[in-house]
This record gives C-alpha cells, structure tokens and sequence, in this order.
C-alpha cells in the first residue's frame, strides 16, 4: 500500500458532506510507486493523461432547482500528485448543495481545487447527459485477443515474463483486451478494465500478452501503476519505434479512471466503453 494511502478517507467510515469542502481533496505523491518500477519525475519514458468521469455530479442553481451533470476530468500524467478516489468522491458529494450561477463558474472552481491538489493543472468539462449520450459507445481499434486459447494458474503478481514477440518482425498494430482485472491496494475491492496496446516494433505474441495480463488478477495496484507497468514492460520487450498503452476501467462510486501512457505526444480521446 501506498504510506500516504494509510491517511486517505478510502476503506473508511466517511461522513457525507453536502456543502462545498475542497479540503476534502486528498493528494497522494506519485513519486513512491514511481520509485517502485525505477522512475523518477525527471525520468519518465512516457508522457500521458489521466481522464476521470464523474457520474454523480450534482449542484444547485440560484433559484434552488438541482442539476445533474457528467463531469470529465483530465489530469497530467506527470502531475506530482494524483487524488485519491473517495476522497475525489466526497469532495464532488460536497458540492450537492452549493449554489453556482452557472456551469462556468462551477467550472473554474472544480478546475483551480483539482490543480491545486494535482500541483499541475487540469482540464474540466462540465457536459449535459444529453451530450454524453450523443457521443454514443465507442469501439476500439485494432483486435480483440480474448478468444485465445491460454491456459492459466498464477495470478498472484504480473509476471512479465510470460511475454514474447519475434524479433525478426517489425510490425504496427493495435491489440485489446477486457479481461483486465486488478484490486485496490487500501480496500482490495476488484478494479475491472479493458487495456489497449497500440505499437510500432518487434512483433508481439498475443497468447503471450493475454496471459501477461491475466496475471494481474490478483495484483494490488492503483489503475495509473497497473497502465504504467504494462507501458514498461512492453518497452523493455518489444523496443518499440511508437508505443501506447491506455486502460478504460469500470467505475466505482460514480468515478471511472482512465489512464494513457504513451511515446508519442498526442491528443488522446476520452472513448466511452459498453461497460462505463
């Protein structure tokens, strides 16, 4: 488990507050699990964001009418911090039954709190139900790999050796998988995710990539290390021209995190799945 995490509100009992409390955020430094796979802010082989939907998010207007609204929001990959998620939820809980003239001051004060406890800035939409729901479902690229006939008995930590790939191939291609599936480390309650590969280099095996992946099951992780794990590993192996490496989770307690790494500096999209 993270130290910081020992402090945090998660796996505890929380009193709900429904007037506006920033100080509910609570930061974790990103440098300890940074350290565990041997990085460092100044040595990150990627860069990336960290999207977060919230699916409860609820104010008051002046007149005292509630709105519900989606809110999405976009964090730094390489933020000193990222927020813990109960913590994320009863800060949004809290603003339930505050009043804000309109939805670009809301906003501005969801944006100026969440930066502060990044220590980078971040992006915020506030969008209507009836937008979110025009975007529709999104579909993934590339293939599927689920079908493959694997046979599996550890799933106690990712076991980056089972992967593989020829060396005397190079080839482009994007691969997924919904069988993703790792544990909190505070709560140990099931993180359910679906992670896309997307890369230029050694051709990778994919009964090798599928089994790699089961292997998480049981892995105790936050959903920014689970992506970044994958990201390293697959570089090391593969010594990729280009890689990406993004996982779309499940949500929990109205929030779905949604982390990207990759080499290449692009805009990355916000793709809704069937399952969030």
């Amino acid at each position: 488990m993270h130290p910081a995490a020992e402090h945090s509100p998660l796996g505890k009992s929380s009193e709900y507050i429904s007037t506006y409390t920033p100080s509910l955020l609570f930061p974790i430094p990103r440098a300890a699990k940074w350290a565990e796979l041997g990085l460092s802010a100044e040595t990150l082989p990627y860069v990336g964001v960290d999207f977060w939907n919230c699916f409860e998010l609820s104010w008051l207007l002046p007149s005292g009418k509630p709105v519900v609204a989606i809110g999405e929001f976009c964090f730094a990959a390489d933020s000193p911090n990222i927020v813990e998620s109960k913590s994320f939820k009863l800060y949004l809980n809290s603003l339930n039954q505050t009043v804000f003239t309109d939805v670009q001051s809301l906003e501005a004060t969801l944006q100026a709190d969440l930066s502060a406890a990044s220590g980078k800035p971040v992006s915020v939409r506030v969008r209507s139900l009836n937008d979110v729901q025009a975007d529709g479902v999104g579909t993934l690229p590339g293939v599927c790999i689920d079908e493959l006939d694997i046979s599996v008995s550890d799933y106690a930590q990712p076991r980056p050796e089972l992967l593989k790939c020829d060396e005397s191939r190079v080839i482009e291609e994007s691969l997924y998988s919904h069988l993703l599936k790792s544990n909190c480390p505070v709560t140990s309650q099931p993180d359910w995710g679906t992670v896309v590969v997307e890369y230029r280099g050694a051709a990778l095996d994919h009964a090798s990539l599928l089994a790699y992946l089961v292997s998480f099951r049981q892995h105790s992780d936050f959903h920014e290390q689970c992506v970044e794990r994958i990201f390293l590993d697959l570089q090391r192996l593969l010594k990729p021209e280009k890689l990406t490496v993004y996982a779309r989770y499940v949500r929990r307690g109205g929030l779905d995190i949604n982390p990207y790494r990759s080499t290449e500096a692009v805009e990355f999209q916000n793709l809704r799945l069937v399952r969030q």
